[in-house]
């Protein structure tokens, strides 16, 4: 049998020789998280050479060249996320939007077959296996369906407990990292955002938030400008024994579980354990605070986010956001009217897993304006070709800065109360008069 040193050594080969792996009509694939951008770069090299190849990036971060008009006829480009890289793409509609469904990664495209899978991993250890470092999503899976995988290996990278990891001998061939110091033409990695302060109405959200939350709750706490801030603003102050069960480690957890107030005692699944499919932290020490610590499991998104999973979590409570909600209890987290600003991925499974759970609660947290105070969130209704994100039956906890409406089980007009008395004061009489026009006689 071949050690896997010298499989691992005969399978090295320049970016550039990877990238000839793809075929006029391919259609490849980059998996969620960072992208393998060193074999990206020198596949975008090869445009004009290559026609109608489909490219899936779920999570673009790095900027390749095909975002911009003038490269379709060799790169059809298909998205999961409008993100900065290629939010003009997105708005200007010359890329495909992939949505995914209850299941968090039952994609057309990767049930079509990726001729390429395009994928990041660590160094191999003394056994050969590699490491998907700080995000793992469902990497494995998509390893073993793709007919070829070029594996990028990022000296970098951490390891963690849980399924995060692959044998050289599954990965057909593997290149050299470069850094994003090293690597020509700019671009933006995934995640890195203008830090703004906390403004007065996120630290009433936190505190109204706080309230909900019980010693010994498990928590989901979803990414985006509302819900981030939320545990550096206090929303655990004072709570003890919290478990967490989430996409992400958002800003502030990984230091909670260095303090003990996140142990996972009362998790009834995995006690005692993080659970997660992504480790972010406020700093690179934080990160590798994570690196092969037992407190902390990365698995695979499709069992992180199976509803039936999250309903059988005692406690679990979730905390997602909304761009603007309307007074059915409709919240929308990806559009206004036909502009795409976002993506849902886990909100909705978490938020009906949350409700199915014993003792669950689902909060969903919004500012009660937008434009500068100029506009209410909380609406008569959505604005023309809004996607809803979530069934207006299915909405639980909506927290503004005002306050908690409670809209589980509640009456259309008890609901419309309760959104009128979360909203800003200057819309409320407004939001009143439509409230009776559209719900009384």
């Amino acid at each position: 049998m071949k050690d896997w040193r010298e499989e691992y050594d005969s399978k090295m080969v320049p970016a550039e020789e990877a990238a000839k792996l793809v075929k006029s009509g391919d259609r490849i694939g980059f998996t969620t998280g960072r992208e393998a951008h060193a074999v990206g770069l020198a596949i975008a090299a090869r445009l004009g050479e290559l026609e109608g190849v489909q490219v899936y990036v779920p999570t673009p971060g790095y900027d390749f060249g095909w975002y911009d008009p003038g490269w379709e006829d060799s790169f059809s480009i298909t998205v999961s996320f409008p993100l900065g890289v290629n939010q003009e793409m997105v708005e200007e509609r010359r890329c495909d939007i992939a949505f995914g469904s209850l299941f968090p990664f039952d994609l057309e495209f990767f049930k079509q077959g990726l001729d390429v899978l395009l994928t990041e991993i660590s160094l191999p250890d003394d056994a050969g296996f590699c490491s998907f470092g700080q995000s793992l999503w469902n990497k494995k899976t998509q390893v073993k369906e793709a007919k070829k995988v070029i594996a990028e290996v990022n000296p970098r990278l951490i390891r963690t407990y849980g399924d995060n990891y692959v044998h050289v001998s599954e990965i057909d061939y593997f290149v050299e990292h470069i850094s994003s110091g090293e690597r020509p033409g700019g671009g933006s990695l995934l995640g890195k955002k203008a830090k703004k302060e906390p403004d007065q109405a996120q630290k009433e959200i936190a505190g109204h938030v706080g309230s909900i939350i019980r010693d010994g709750d498990c928590l989901q706490i979803g990414v985006g400008r509302a819900t981030e801030p939320l545990v550096q603003l206090g929303i655990l102050n004072g709570k003890s024994d919290i478990g967490y069960h989430s996409e992400a480690t958002v800003p502030g957890i990984i230091r909670l579980v260095r303090e003990g107030v996140i142990t996972g005692k009362y998790k009834n699944v995995r006690p005692g354990k993080v659970v997660v499919t992504s480790v972010g932290g406020d700093t690179r020490e934080e990160v590798q605070w994570v690196h092969m610590n037992p407190l902390f499991e990365l698995v695979d998104v499709d069992w992180l986010e199976d509803i039936r999973v999250i309903a059988s979590i005692d406690n679990m409570v979730t905390i997602n956001q909304a761009l603007a909600i309307d007074l059915l209890g409709q919240p929308t987290a990806e559009s206004l009217g036909t502009r795409l600003l976002s993506g849902a991925r886990g909100q909705v499974p978490f938020q009906l897993g949350a409700l199915l759970s014993k003792g669950g609660r689902a909060i969903t947290v919004l500012p009660s304006t937008a434009e500068n105070g100029t506009v209410s969130r909380i609406m008569p209704a959505l604005p023309e070709g809004t996607t809803v994100t979530l069934h207006k039956n299915c909405t639980d906890l909506v927290v503004t800065e005002y306050g908690v409406a409670r809209l589980r089980g509640r009456s259309v007009r008890e609901k419309t109360e309760e959104l009128i008395n979360v909203a800003h004061p200057d819309f409320r009489a407004e939001l009143k008069k439509a409230a009776q026009r559209l719900f009384w006689p």
